[in-house]
């Protein structure tokens, strides 16, 4: 059975999905006033690979991934690049597709836009209102934090905690709400600000309101599964969380998922570091599946660091598995070896998405598979494997010249013209092709 690591409890849990066989899954999505960079990527494959395996284990995904495209970062932007914040918002929407399909995401099921949902989120806004979890103040709307029960468990404080830390606060914002720790779910709208009418005004949705109405629109009142970095465990999923609960009286979502940070050599990324990086970028120097590999390998909720070293690792890596994978078959009948390594591989997989421990189980499969045991079942069970960390091949055929070249070194050797055979050995490793020769036959990598 797979087991969740779910950040609401601080445990290891049982997955029991809502349905059977049946993964309704939520995971914030950028917001899109530029290119992603590395951090938005490794949360975008930690997800894209954890929906990949529940695939793998049969079961079928509703995979919801949002587009913020209202927000004061986008605005700013537009204004800067002298468009409107939907032609910017429609530009690096375009662009993470193109981005993220590089590194192998699968598309999702759907994802939704803010502005797609705007009579939704004020219908949503208004019940809360009704049902005096939240309230207007000068054309704002604020929730009553007070009202919430276990506000902020999610990130393991407390209220009198966070009351503490909000004491003393004296601006605009501050001095409208009842208490400093209210959050916005409506904002009025400054001049020349896009904006919607509202029964509160003109004004746009607060950045937390949006999930919430677009999650239990498309998923239901409860999810299985809802995602994200871990930055977003507070206030953003907090907030999540309270709007939710307090509007449907249920619990939002089963379990609580959160993928670690990625450093630069060492340092937490920061563009006051320098060391600020985007995925469009990389990928002009970087193959997007070896960008794929370094991301998806290693435990979702583990911090990975970015460095140089570590992309030529997965660059070495991803050619071995490429060069395993393109062996020829061979008459191979081992259904007990088969069969041990799926079930190990399942077990690291089970526990939590333990991507390290499954690569490695992968390695030992590649192993085994080179040491002459590789015929079509094993083949797709390989494939099926490397398909969960978004590592696909197609299957390399040789030119002509080649495999004539290969079948005269073979004639060669039977003839014991060694110096033929090395001759032409020589000539193909100037093609960039190395034989080995072995007990079942000549086979071939590519260098």
């Amino acid at each position: 059975m797979i087991k969740i690591y779910n950040t609401l409890t601080r445990q290891l849990e049982d997955f029991k999905p809502i349905k059977e066989n049946v993964v309704n899954m939520y995971v914030c999505g950028p917001t899109v006033y530029n290119y992603i960079h590395i951090g938005n990527a490794r949360s975008t494959v930690a997800f894209d690979t954890i929906r990949r395996y529940f695939e793998y284990r049969g079961y079928t995904v509703n995979y919801v991934s949002n587009f913020t495209d209202v927000d004061d970062k986008i605005i700013k932007a537009a204004a800067e690049a002298g468009m409107t914040t939907k032609e910017l918002s429609d530009k690096f929407i375009a662009a993470f597709k193109e981005d993220t399909a590089k590194l192998g995401v699968k598309p999702a099921t759907q994802n939704p836009r803010v502005i797609e949902f705007m009579p939704q989120i004020i219908d949503f806004v208004s019940v809360l209102i009704d049902k005096g979890f939240a309230y207007e103040s000068q054309g704002d709307v604020y929730f009553r934090v007070s009202k919430s029960q276990h506000y902020a468990q999610l990130a393991n404080k407390t209220l009198a905690d966070l009351q503490v830390g909000a004491s003393g606060r004296t601006d605009d914002e501050t001095l409208k709400k009842e208490n400093p720790l209210d959050f916005a779910l409506w904002k009025s709208a400054k001049e020349g600000e896009i904006s919607w009418d509202s029964p509160w005004g003109q004004g746009r949705p607060g950045w937390h309101i949006e999930c919430s109405v677009m999650a239990t629109e498309l998923l239901g009142d409860t999810i299985d599964i809802h995602g994200g970095g871990a930055d977003l465990e507070f206030p953003h999923h907090t907030n999540e969380i309270a709007q939710s609960e307090a509007k449907t009286g249920k619990p939002f979502a089963h379990y609580w998922m959160h993928n670690g940070f990625v450093n630069i050599d060492n340092e937490k990324m920061s563009k006051s570091l320098g060391n600020f990086i985007t995925v469009h970028d990389m990928l002009k120097t970087v193959d997007g599946q070896v960008l794929r590999f370094f991301l998806a390998t290693q435990q979702y909720r583990k911090p990975i660091n970015f460095t140089e070293k570590a992309i030529h690792d997965a660059e070495v890596n991803v050619k071995y598995l490429k060069n395993t994978y393109q062996q020829p078959l061979v008459a191979s009948h081992d259904d007990m070896e088969l069969e041990s390594f799926k079930s190990q591989f399942i077990e690291a997989m089970d526990d939590d998405f333990n991507a390290a421990n499954g690569i490695t189980l992968i390695f030992e499969f590649a192993k085994w598979i080179n040491s002459g045991h590789y015929n079509q079942e094993i083949k797709d069970e390989f494939e099926k494997m490397l398909s969960v960390f978004g590592i696909v091949f197609e299957t390399e055929v040789l030119d002509s010249d080649i495999e004539a070249l290969i079948a005269e070194r073979q004639e060669a050797r039977k003839q014991k013209d060694f110096a033929k055979a090395d001759a032409i050995r020589d000539q193909l490793v100037k093609e960039g092709i190395k034989l080995l020769d072995t007990k079942d036959g000549v086979r071939w990598t590519r260098d």
